[in-house]
């Protein structure tokens, strides 16, 4: 997390929003930052469900981007460079949803929409952007973990594993929102959803055009490795 360009952007955006928020802030503002944690797992459920899982374009280049934002960690889940949200996407959304936020703000004439955008978007948001990039990366790498790290990890490998269009949640206690949103998996469904095109490619064929050639176009980005490619094009094995 400490060399990725994204995280350390909004690492160090969140570290000044929070020092911005103690030394001149009105203590009403600190009541707002939960509610930007719970709008972040919100939009953490709706971006990865209509966004990173959207229908494959057709036009490789449109390919390419969600390959990058998304579709590539699927193709190679373990791959730590794609672990992680592009800065690309991160950075354009904090701003995106600060002007957003700030604007409905002043539009309804509330006091301070500025400190009503900063405690909502770059301090919860943000916060919580961290916390869900944390859990991510635990869960797709194999180290000691605690128990809700644990628990989170069942969670997304199941959405990996078992069917990629259920458990859109990372962040812990995001499973609410699926089992509200009817994208959870029940212990019954487990028995009969571990299924060959539900693994790695979102329901492509491994030897997809597109995902062959984003394979090869970001080969250098990632660091994937010519024997990782073609095994990727053969696809998962059935246990």
């Amino acid at each position: 997390m400490a060399t990725h360009p994204s995280l350390i952007a909004m690492g160090l955006c969140c570290a000044l929003v929070f020092g911005a928020l103690i030394w001149a802030a009105p203590w009403w503002a600190w009541l707002l930052v939960p509610l930007g944690i719970g709008a972040q797992m919100l939009n953490e459920y709706n971006l990865h469900r209509f966004v990173f899982h959207m229908k494959p374009p057709s036009r490789q280049w449109a390919f390419d981007l969600l390959y990058q934002a998304h579709y590539g960690h699927h193709d190679f889940p373990t791959n730590r460079p794609l672990f992680f949200v592009p800065i690309w996407i991160a950075l354009p959304m904090l701003a995106g949803n600060f002007l957003v936020v700030w604007a409905i703000a002043a539009l309804v004439g509330l006091p301070g929409p500025l400190w009503i955008a900063t405690a909502i978007v770059p301090a919860g948001g943000v916060l919580m952007f961290m916390v869900y990039e944390w859990f991510h990366m635990t869960a797709h790498l194999n180290l000691p973990k605690t128990r809700v790290e644990a628990h989170v990890t069942r969670l997304h490998n199941q959405h990996h594993y078992r069917d990629f269009s259920k458990w859109f949640h990372v962040s812990p206690g995001g499973e609410i929102i699926d089992r509200v949103m009817g994208t959870d998996i029940d212990r019954e469904a487990l028995k009969s959803q571990q299924r060959i095109e539900f693994m790695r490619t979102l329901g492509l064929a491994p030897d997809d055009p597109r995902l062959v050639a984003a394979r090869h176009r970001f080969a250098d980005k990632y660091g994937l490795s010519a024997e990782e490619i073609a095994l990727a094009a053969r696809g998962p094995r059935a246990a």
